[in-house]
């Protein structure tokens, strides 16, 4: 199963539209990005701290 070409994302773009109506598309979209930029910003904070605990341990040997 591949992904959708451009026909299949037109019937699903208005599927949603039918689904969460006009109005309620830009929320949504804007809590997904909100979602979005707070996974990355974890994302980051982790590989920080792993390669910051990465260097003390090079330290300590």
């Amino acid at each position: 199963m591949g992904l959708p070409g451009g026909f299949e994302w037109i019937v699903i773009l208005f599927a949603i539209l039918l689904l969460f109506g006009g109005r309620k598309i830009p929320e949504l979209m804007k809590g997904l990005g909100k979602g979005i930029r707070e996974f990355n910003t974890a994302k980051e904070s982790i590989k920080e701290e792993l390669e910051a605990g990465i260097k003390d341990e090079k330290k300590a040997s």
